[in-house]
């Protein structure tokens, strides 16, 4: 084959090769969008009118670009994917031409039974110069308008797409915003300060805080009054309750009415609101329950039983189940996960912070210190910050391997990075003995497999167990310390005073962070400080909220005490919350488990006791197919172990996902499901070595 039939495929290439590259290189992307702009960019202006909720899209999604960019860069990647597109349409449509021309008889040889209907396509009879030219300008001319379009429709679809998920995050975190900012106004801090610090607590409050932005940045830059910024955030907001509250705000600040009053209001709505929608996600989340044990566990169950039958009645159904045990099984599982994740993202008021990685002190802070020595210079300076971050890195690094268990316990994660190399490694122990017959044997490793399973799961769930249990009761302690805190405020004690006073309380785990916080201060550190580092030991948005909301209002007054009580009825609504839907999924973790438990009996009982019994010898029948006396076929040994290997992969995959999903389904975190993945996969292992 000449070289030259592989030119338009290089072409098609390099059309692809500038849109990949720019996804990594800065100066590329500059160039690729300078060259849009410059070929397309007074087309797109021209028909700006006609599209006014693309600009809004945009904006609404926070898309750090203009629509006139924007725009040109989506005619520029649908145009050189429309060449692309086109282009490979003449390959296939060749490499189909080639395929097809095989001889049927050779074809049905090759293919596996399941896809012997394929065959008779084969045999296509050669085509002249211009029914092929035909065939070739219609496919490239078909595929190419299917990339080009379809690319076209995608850049435009997605900032909607991004902007209705920003929507769904800003009205999640919009109670425990109002309920912030309410603590903070309160506290007797004026509201343009208010609304820079929720403006600056994006790690905290996430979408709502980023929102708030918008009004900072209109007022900084564009020299907006605190009324007009409020006013362009909401316009431009895609959440409509967020757009409802912020008209709401501007109405209530020109009318010189109680701002207090209006925020507690709206906290005291929102609240109910969070509490009906936590009502519809656990309807939502149970009738998923229940379409998942109908389709991706009985649903299985019935075909791979199906299958089994037809098997022994008709001929050989391995394909078929491999392909579902194998492909259909797991994706099935996977993308239910992955939906389940998308759904329950912003629910659980105890999810980890967006900011774990924060160190514990600024570097920034660094220069500004050694700004304070007029001898030293500037380089010196940069010399020093580097070295102290160096330090700062080496001893995180130290403290870590120096106490490994309690690393372990405070980031459950990092047990992988030591376990999964012992398991590889004894997987591939064992790989030699199951390449030393003529195949690949996957009987030989299929135990020592499961076995480095459960024990990477076991690892990993043993210390996130204890992690997690250690959080919920941190945070099921601080409504209570808040309390303590308010009344000890009230009777006129100053924030440090309170917490030496209350550290010795019956707190749990709690009054050791309290003993962290007091032995803070003791070495010099402000009690802001100190508060700052016990949320980032603990590292939940609960406890993150509750911090932020202290060191702010400690830093505007000094009773404390209402904004205390706001802070602690906040908190136990959200433990209130979080435990009823731990309630409510109790009974479907345990239809998870019977599900399972179900699938798993009927696939033992069908390698147990179906298979092994089952004749051995077949009598060759008049039509020449398999069968015994009564018409039923029968399994050769070969067979007999192959299906049984099947439904041990089977429960295998089933055990590991249905585990990982009642996780998921009782706490929103698929890791929580790693301690019931350990149980189903544990029983399956046990159950197919003593039964089987």
């Amino acid at each position: 084959m000449a070289l030259s039939n592989f030119v338009p495929l290089v072409i098609a290439l390099l059309c692809c090769s500038p849109l990949v590259v720019a996804r990594v290189s800065d100066r590329v992307d500059r160039v690729l969008t300078r060259a849009a702009v410059q070929v397309f960019g007074g087309y797109v202006d021209e028909f700006r009118s006609e599209h006014p909720h693309r600009q809004s899209a945009l904006r609404a999604a926070h898309f750090p670009t203009t629509y006139r960019e924007y725009g040109a860069r989506t005619l520029l990647y649908a145009g050189l994917l429309g060449v692309a597109g086109a282009i490979f349409g003449i390959y296939v449509i060749w490499a189909g031409l080639l395929v097809l021309a095989i001889d049927p008889e050779t074809m049905r040889e090759a293919l596996p039974s399941a896809l012997s209907v394929l065959a008779n396509l084969g045999g296509v009879p050669a085509l002249s110069l211009a029914e092929l030219f035909v065939l070739l300008l219609g496919s490239c001319l078909t595929l190419g308008a299917i990339a080009g379009g379809g690319t076209y429709w995608l850049r435009w679809w997605y900032p909607t797409y991004a902007a209705d998920a920003r929507a769904r995050r800003i009205e999640s975190g919009l109670p425990s915003t109002v309920a912030f900012i309410y603590a903070l106004s309160r506290s007797g801090m004026e509201f343009p300060k208010v609304i820079r610090i929720v403006a600056a607590q994006r790690g905290t409050y996430g979408a709502t805080a980023a929102e708030f932005e918008v009004a900072v940045r209109n007022m900084d830059t564009f020299g907006m009054d605190v009324i007009s910024a409020v006013q362009e955030m909401g316009r431009r907001s895609p959440s409509p309750q967020f757009r409802e509250f912020s008209e709401n705000l501007v109405s209530v600040l020109q009318s010189g009415h109680s701002l207090s009053d209006f925020l507690e209001r709206q906290y005291h709505d929102y609240q109910e609101e969070s509490e009906s929608q936590q009502e519809q996600m656990l309807e939502l989340l149970a009738t998923l329950a229940e379409a998942y044990v109908t389709v991706l566990v009985a649903g299985p169950l019935f075909l791979i039983t199906i299958l089994v039958i037809i098997g022994i009645a008709v001929g050989d159904t391995l394909d078929p189940l491999q392909v579902l045990i194998y492909l259909i099984l797991p994706f099935g599982n996977l993308a239910f996960v992955i939906y389940l994740s998308m759904i329950t993202d912003s629910i659980d008021p105890g999810q980890a912070t967006d900011d774990e990685s924060t160190p514990q002190t600024p570097t920034s802070a660094v220069p500004t210190a050694a700004a304070t020595d007029g001898g030293v210079s500037h380089a010196r300076q940069r010399e020093n910050v580097d070295r102290l971050r160096y330090y700062r890195l080496l001893d995180g690094v130290r403290d870590r391997i120096g106490d490994p268990l309690r690393t372990f316990l405070d980031r459950p994660g990092l047990t992988l990075v030591v376990t999964v190399p012992i398991a590889l490694a004894a997987v591939l122990s064992r790989l030699p003995a199951a390449v030393a017959g003529a195949g690949f044997d996957v009987t030989a490793i299929d135990d020592v497999v499961a076995l480095c399973l459960l024990f990477v799961l076991a690892v990993f769930a043993g210390f996130y167990e204890r992690h997690r249990r250690r959080i919920d009761a941190i945070e099921a302690a601080i409504p209570d310390l808040l309390d303590r805190l308010a009344s000890v405020n009230e009777a006129g004690m100053p924030m440090i005073s309170a917490v030496d006073h209350i550290r010795d309380s019956d707190l749990g785990p709690l009054g050791r962070e309290l003993d962290r916080v007091w032995a803070d201060v003791q070495w010099g550190a402000d009690i802001q400080t100190a508060l700052r580092r016990f949320g980032r030991r603990v590292r939940t948005r609960s406890t993150s909220r509750v911090v932020t909301l202290l060191t702010e209002a400690m830093n505007a007054s000094g009773n404390l005490a209402t904004v205390l009580r706001i802070a602690a009825r906040q908190a136990a609504a959200d433990r209130r919350l979080k435990r009823e839907r731990r309630q409510a999924m109790v009974e479907y973790t345990i239809v998870v488990y019977v599900s399972f438990l179900v699938f798993l009996f009927i696939i033992t009982v069908l390698g147990a006791y179906l298979l092994p019994n089952l004749p051995a010898e077949t009598v060759e029948t008049a039509s020449g197919a398999g069968g015994d006396i009564d018409g039923l076929g029968g399994l050769s040994e070969g067979e007999t172990a192959a299906y049984s290997t099947l439904f041990y992969h089977a429960t295998l995959i089933q055990g590991l996902l249905s585990g990982l999903i009642a996780g998921q389904l009782s706490t929103g975190d698929v890791r929580a499901g790693a301690k019931h993945a350990v149980v189903l996969v544990g029983l399956s292992v046990l159950l197919f070595a003593v039964v089987v």
